[in-house]
């Protein structure tokens, strides 16, 4: 009750500066929604370490997180599926690399910048296959050399054990570069991750103020205009059971009686519509996508805002290709250098 009555004594003041009489103590006030918060995770640390238990070292960026954020963002996603596609465009299938395997690790290596591959041998100890170990699912052990697949919950009750441990030397691992550690590679993308978490806060937030309504988000006053209890009651129960509510805040005072000139009026908040450069957002997001992928927008599907459009894609997709899609293609080229053999081929 102390509540509903600091309320009541709030919407009196708030009359008061429209009024010239007193406030009668039939007034009273309801309001509804709150914000919500949206991102409440911290995806980057600097260097890799240890765990607790001390038997594999845990990676510098968040896997689940970038995992994660490949729902987040219209385009980031499909950029690095096209790098995938890219990278197997030109792949020419080996007896111990087919064209399945490279493609699921290419987009672990565009995904993470790590790949993992398991050799297989024959008796006399020649790699006779690789397949593909999930980048999400694999940690470099504090054995050197060495490498452990965690296991999911039902793979852990299935054979009663947190994670295989594999052979020393029985694991390729090929990675980016990173200058705080050498143990995993990290994704150049990392540093736009505001951007692509920018456009997905920008699309949420424009989503539920459709879905809202754009009848909510002002305060509705309604004074000196015969509007009894039960008609008070019928505009309260109509304002809450509008569209959407509960999104944006939103409020209804009903003053008993006054002198005021406008028996009923509408107060805005404000006009969201207008103010909050959606557009201008998501332009600026879109260029920053194709900029921390070092792709072209054309590219990339986007839509040119110019009347001369991004010039020949043929031409685009031939320099592409020489200043990105080899540079990438020469990372999985360095499995044959390990085993010996020439297990990758790109036409």
């Amino acid at each position: 009750m102390k509540i509903i009555e600091s309320l009541a004594n709030a919407g009196r003041a708030f009359v008061d500066s429209y009024a010239t009489k007193p406030v009668t103590d039939k007034s009273f006030v309801f309001s509804f929604g709150d914000p919500e918060p949206v991102l409440n995770n911290a995806l980057v640390n600097f260097g890799s370490f240890l765990t607790m238990q001390g038997n594999y070292y845990e990676p510098p960026v968040s896997l689940i997180g970038l995992t994660k954020l490949l729902a987040a963002n219209p385009y980031h996603a499909p950029i690095l599926h096209f790098k995938k596609n890219m990278i197997s465009r030109w792949h020419k299938p080996t007896a111990l690399m087919n064209n399945q395997t490279l493609i699921d690790s290419a987009f672990d290596f565009v995904t993470f910048s790590n790949s993992y591959y398991q050799q297989h041998l024959n008796g006399f100890g020649k790699v006779v296959r690789l397949s593909r170990l999930p980048a999400l699912n694999m940690r470099a052990s504090h054995k050197p050399n060495t490498y452990i697949q965690l296991l999911t919950n039902n793979q852990r009750s299935a054979i009663g054990q947190q994670y295989i441990e594999y052979a020393e030397g029985e694991v390729i691992h090929i990675k980016e570069t990173d200058v705080s550690q050498d143990v995993y590679g990290v994704p150049q993308y990392v540093g736009g991750i505001q951007s692509i978490l920018l456009s997905e806060s920008a699309t949420l937030f424009r989503r539920k103020y459709y879905i809202n309504g754009a009848h909510l988000g002002y305060i509705l006053v309604t004074h000196d205009a015969n509007i009894g209890e039960d008609t008070a009651k019928q505009i309260q129960s109509n304002i809450e059971q509008g569209k959407g509510a509960g999104n944006f805040r939103s409020m209804y005072l009903n003053i008993g009686r006054s002198a005021s000139r406008e028996p009923v009026k509408v107060i805005p908040i404000g006009d969201i519509g207008t103010k909050d450069e959606f557009q201008k957002i998501k332009e600026v997001t879109e260029m920053e996508m194709c900029a921390m992928h070092r792709v072209y927008p054309s590219l990339a599907a986007i839509i040119p805002s110019n009347t001369g459009g991004f010039g020949n894609i043929n031409d685009t997709l031939a320099v592409y290709k020489e200043v990105e899609v080899i540079p990438l293609q020469k990372h999985f080229l360095m499995i044959n250098e390990q085993t010996g053999r020439d297990a990758v081929i790109f036409e």
